[in-house]
């Protein structure tokens, strides 16, 4: 049996939950959404899907994400919830596969994932380490692939004080403290507000820079949703974008998982993604943010 999941917080820790009630014969496999939607990843007879869209060809199936429902259920668990994590330690839960305590780690997970945040949390993650660790978790580069592993066993086997001190972590931890910092000044030098919404465009950076993805709503707290535009990094003829509802200002009516199932996407409502060819990237973007700034309910 392989585990099929996404390199975020919420698939690591399915990771950690599958790895403890399934009989896993295999290295973990990390993808990103897209991957599945445009099939060019193998995905075998056996496998478990986790934190991604359903692809057919799977055993089990687990998923939270509006835009990847389904009329009728496969094997496993969907269910719009705050994280996929939380469906998987539901799942395994009743059958009786996990006999430790991992409730903590499922609330911080759903926290997290759902960005259940306060103004606190954004200002100063350095407060709260599963926040913190979770933004250690870049989902741009497959080279981390061994440290992602590495975060499933130590959530596995330890606790978080322990998780916290270990000198992989460490490292990382210090860096995400100082990516946050100088993130904000880099923010808004690339920002626009147009009436409710922010839009922030890096495609003009060679590197795009990494840093609290919350922190746009603590600048900006008047928008009601915030769009950031990057190229791919190996690739400037895909242009990758990201829509997020505010955290703290409510009010945004366009289910942003919908929104973007348009453009090959998708997500939750309240937060998504897609990638697009770059030639059809203008006019895409344009239509997004009208949607957007209109703010009627899509039909």
């Amino acid at each position: 049996m392989r585990i099929v999941t996404r390199p975020d917080f919420d698939g690591v820790v399915c990771a950690v939950f599958l790895c403890e009630a399934e009989k896993i014969n295999e290295p973990i496999k990390w993808v990103e959404p897209s991957q599945i939607q445009n099939s060019s990843i193998e995905i075998r007879s056996g496998d478990v899907l986790a934190n991604l869209p359903y692809d057919p060809r799977c055993s089990l199936w687990f998923d939270h994400h509006v835009s990847n429902s389904m009329e009728k259920m496969p094997h496993g668990l969907f269910r719009i919830a705050p994280s996929a994590a939380g469906l998987v330690h539901e799942y395994y839960k009743k059958k009786g596969k996990l006999d430790k305590d991992f409730d903590e780690l499922v609330r911080w997970t759903d926290i997290i994932d759902a960005a259940l945040l306060e103004k606190d949390h954004v200002l100063y993650p350095e407060k709260y380490p599963y926040l913190l660790l979770s933004m250690t978790i870049k989902n741009r580069n497959g080279a981390d692939a061994s440290y992602w592993d590495h975060l499933v066993q130590l959530l596995r086997n330890h606790p978080i004080e322990f998780v916290m001190e270990d000198p992989q972590v460490k490292v990382r931890c210090e860096q995400v403290v100082q990516e946050n910092r100088t993130y904000v000044d880099i923010l808004k030098a690339h920002t626009v507000v147009k009436g409710d919404v922010s839009v922030t465009d890096f495609r003009e950076l060679d590197i795009v820079p990494s840093g609290n993805r919350f922190s746009v709503y603590c600048i900006y707290p008047d928008i009601m949703a915030s769009v950031k535009i990057r190229y791919h990094e190996q690739d400037r003829d895909t242009t990758i974008v990201s829509i997020g509802q505010s955290i703290f200002k409510k009010g945004l009516k366009v289910n942003i998982g919908h929104l973007l199932s348009r453009y090959g996407g998708g997500g939750h409502a309240g937060a998504g993604g897609c990638s697009m060819k770059s030639d059809f990237a203008p006019g895409n973007i344009r239509e997004i943010l009208t949607i957007l700034e209109t703010n009627v309910p899509l039909t």
